[in-house]
């Protein structure tokens, strides 16, 4: 048989090999003679260690050593190569040899930054009871050539003096120690950079890392995403003599952002100039404590057992004030908040700006978070066409307002009620051209929540419906087109 594929030009063969994993492409130079040589037209490198799996410890370390000796074998089979541009390492720290290891992976990465790299990818995941570190010598930081970085896990550039990335455009960072200082000087280091990328690992015992990167001055970014994974519950840090170290001030200056995804717990204040040029935001933040016990009623005044509320010993204010970062993206176009977002904006934002420009706001909704900021969102926002839904079931509260239909519990304790004037529904002055609501369930309380849009949103089109076919879609779809309209024009669609 004809062999199409080795007859194919050199560069051609080079692009395809550079395509692959770097394992599989230097494999191929057993194949025959024709592709003996073909490795050093690979210009992307790719070694990934963590995806080696050993039965045990002693045959780990083994492992670990033939994994260093086909890197340094490929590297020197490159040593003709005219240019590689992209280098990418997921070295596993190791707790024996330490220097050594901390030597070889430095000079694996000059190796490919002296081929005029465009882009370098690190990440060090730590086994279990390991604390070392790979420290990045300062010659690494410097590169007239780099336009993409990243460093994650294990990887210290917290003393590395001098850095300079004047071509640098994109910059990601998942790093355990890096204080706000040397952060500046990293950023200032990157004149022209505009992506930047945040994130902070699943170490909870150290309670510095919320703080890292909370001040991102720059004038040139224009994507700017930062992730905190934080565990469920911050009580740890709530109780800890460092907690006022992780509820520092957020400062974001950033003329030129248009696109902002930010995760993370609410701080004390947010000093954040208006972002004028931001299109889109991803917001999911977090608040400290619980707040069940803080779910007044704004209709109805409650006064158990007969007694009037103790005045003297209200409950503690809630911490965190978002209203400077909610106030700076009120020119978006688009919005998208996480269940949790919805009580920060509740409970932490002093004063709602009207989002003039806001078409499209997604809302992500689960059993644990109410809709108390639902009615005063939705008429912040004049000219909203299209509203999105990741489901519509919450937790009921007394706040809820006109925005949705459920109805707190009846309370078993006796109390005194005094009602206030209802104002008009929410939804009636609501311009929402498309309803797209997913994972849809069909329960009852989703039902009379569908039945509560289509009878108050008069300017509906088109509702977008996702079901899932495994749980009786066929009922579920018939339910729904059964569902008296407000709008004459408005069309169900299933997705």
């Amino acid at each position: 048989m004809r062999d199409s594929i080795s007859s194919l030009p050199d560069e051609i063969l080079g692009k395809i090999l550079s395509l692959v994993p770097t394992k599989v492409a230097a494999s191929t130079s057993v194949l025959s003679k024709r592709w003996r040589n073909l490795l050093s037209l690979v210009d992307s490198l790719c070694f990934d260690e963590s995806m080696v799996v050993y039965p045990n410890e002693e045959e780990a370390e083994n492992g670990s050593q033939r994994f260093s000796d086909f890197v340094e074998k490929t590297l020197a089979l490159l040593h003709n190569s005219p240019a590689i541009k992209t280098f990418s390492l997921c070295r596993v720290v190791m707790t024996k040899s330490y220097e050594d290891e901390n030597a070889r992976v430095n000079r694996w990465i000059w190796t490919a930054m002296e081929k005029g790299l465009l882009e370098l990818h690190l990440y060090a995941p730590t086994r279990v009871g390991s604390d070392l570190w790979i420290e990045l010598e300062p010659r690494l930081l410097r590169s007239n050539t780099l336009v993409k970085l990243t460093i994650a896990g294990h990887y210290n550039i917290y003393d590395t003096p001098n850095v300079y990335f004047p071509a640098l455009r994109s910059l990601y960072l998942m790093l355990l120690a890096l204080d706000l200082d040397r952060f500046g000087e990293i950023l200032d280091a990157c004149p022209v950079l505009e992506e930047l990328t945040i994130r902070y690992g699943d170490y909870y015992s150290d309670v510095a890392v919320i703080s890292v990167g909370t001040v991102v001055e720059h004038a040139s970014i224009k994507r700017l995403v930062i992730v905190t994974d934080l565990p469920d519950h911050a009580d740890y840090y709530v109780s800890s003599e460092y907690f006022d170290i992780a509820i520092d001030t957020v400062r974001f200056q950033a003329p030129s952002l248009v696109y902002l995804d930010y995760s993370s717990f609410v701080y004390q204040e947010y000093d954040v100039d208006d972002l004028d040029s931001l299109v889109e935001a991803r917001l999911s933040l977090k608040l400290w404590m619980s707040t069940s016990h803080y779910d007044y009623d704004d209709n109805y005044y409650y006064v158990y057992d007969g007694s009037l509320p103790d005045v003297d010993d209200p409950s503690p204010p809630i911490f965190g004030d978002v209203t400077g970062l909610v106030a700076a993206i009120r020119n978006i176009t688009t919005l998208h908040l996480s269940p949790d977002s919805l009580e920060v904006f509740h409970f932490c934002c002093k004063s709602m700006p009207m989002f003039n420009n806001l078409l499209n706001l997604s809302i992500e909704s689960n059993k644990q978070n109410g809709w108390q900021v639902m009615p005063l969102l939705l008429k912040s926002c004049p000219i909203l066409q299209t509203l999105l839904f990741k489901g519509i079931v919450h937790k009921v509260t007394n706040r809820c307002g006109d925005a949705c239909v459920c109805s707190p519990r009846q309370k078993k304790r006796k109390m005194m009620v005094v009602k206030k004037k209802k104002e008009e529904c929410c939804l009636r002055t609501c311009r929402v051209k498309v309803l797209e609501i997913s994972d849809y369930g069909g329960r009852r309380p989703e039902l009379k929540q569908m039945r509560h849009f289509l009878g108050n949103l008069e300017c509906l089109e088109t509702v977008k419906v996702g079901v899932d076919p495994d749980k009786n879609s066929e009922f579920v779809r018939a339910n729904l087109m059964t569902l008296p309209k407000l709008s004459s024009k408005c069309t169900i669609q299933f997705i």
